[in-house]
């Protein structure tokens, strides 16, 4: 509704002669009716013309929210590719580093696991940095301490996985289940996920989604450019390509 109606404003503005919108930007309700009068005919000829203007808005849209995420990116800096305390899969000295912004209980993450699955199996240079925030509740703040504090006892990415494939009510009961399952040390796992240091990482994961604008999850940060949502292998590799010729 908000690109329909800054259309309207913009088709409504174009009708004018420039010198009218220049030295008149007030106009009178004669004029409006004017205004509206063209614009309605303009669209009853051709109606791809309100479909061209909201292209363009969400287009300057899109543009502004990459601008504003490649200066984030930047301002980030090491705290987004180089915390020694992130987990890491795939390679970790790969020429192109992919940071990924999950929610263990994110239906959408859930189906990017085996596309990312594929992407680090298809492309052994590639790095992938996990930023876990949870953003879905306290059950999803439960996995998320799980996981991490699963990395002490290098088990991350095996009760990821575990985690990540079952049900997303995540509780205690399931993830005890499956710290066994990745032969985890469940007493040692409770009293790493009570550690504030355990929290304390959570917290600053998601201060810098806040910061670089993210929203929801998943989000991909590779390169210099955010990719929200979900995305199918072609564009993870399209943006990894592009990353890698810069």
């Amino acid at each position: 509704m908000r690109s329909l109606l800054a259309a309207l404003a913009l088709l409504a503005t174009l009708a004018l002669p420039p010198a009218a919108r220049a030295d008149d930007p007030a106009f009178t309700p004669a004029q409006r009716i004017a205004i509206v009068g063209i614009v309605r005919e303009a669209l009853k000829s051709d109606p791809s013309i309100l479909r061209d203007a909201i292209g363009a808005l969400q287009e300057d849209e899109a543009n502004i929210k990459q601008a504003a995420a490649r200066a984030a990116i930047t301002k980030a800096g090491p705290t987004l590719t180089k915390d020694a305390g992130d987990p890491v899969a795939g390679n970790p000295n790969g020429d192109v580093t992919v940071v990924e912004f999950y929610d263990v209980r994110c239906p959408y993450c859930r189906k990017m696991l085996p596309v990312v699955a594929e992407l680090l199996h298809d492309d052994p240079r590639i790095k992938l940095i996990y930023k876990d925030i949870p953003i879905l509740g306290p059950a999803s703040v439960l996995g998320a301490k799980a996981v991490l504090a699963a990395q002490r006892q290098g088990g991350y990415q095996k009760l990821h996985d575990l985690v990540m494939a079952g049900p997303p009510t995540v509780t205690e009961d399931s993830l005890h289940a499956d710290a066994l399952r990745a032969g985890l040390d469940w007493d040692r796992l409770q009293r790493d996920m009570a550690d504030p240091a355990i929290e304390k990482r959570l917290d600053d994961n998601l201060s810098l989604a806040r910061a670089l604008g993210i929203d929801g999850t998943p989000a991909y940060v590779i390169g210099a450019k955010l990719l929200p949502g979900a995305l199918d292998l072609a564009e993870l590799q399209e943006a990894v390509a592009a990353a890698r010729i810069r």
